[in-house]
């Protein structure tokens, strides 16, 4: 199962969207997921597969997490076309 983490600011509101968006993709692709919005104070510490995010708070992570960049929090076609392929890469499908 891969830990995924929407990150914003504040934990709440965009990332929450996000996750449940993000949710619905990786069913889609039939991967199992453990999925949950969270700050940017927090994030690194949840120690997740993959990190979800939008381009201005990316630059924020350490060099070792997983970050995909989104374009959007709540345009699920746009989060598809962002994150698809890094999730079957990590899901090795």
């Amino acid at each position: 199962m891969l830990v995924i983490r929407t990150v914003c600011g504040n934990g709440i509101g965009s990332s929450l969207m996000a996750a449940s968006n993000v949710k619905k993709i990786c069913d889609e692709l039939g991967v199992k997921a453990d999925i949950a919005s969270v700050d940017l104070a927090n994030a690194v510490g949840e120690k997740a597969d993959l990190y979800i995010t939008i381009k201005e708070l990316a630059t924020q992570f350490p060099a070792h997490c997983n970050v995909a960049v989104i374009r959007s929090y709540v345009h699920k076609a746009k989060i598809a076309e962002d994150i698809t392929d890094e999730i079957k890469r990590i899901a090795g499908i």
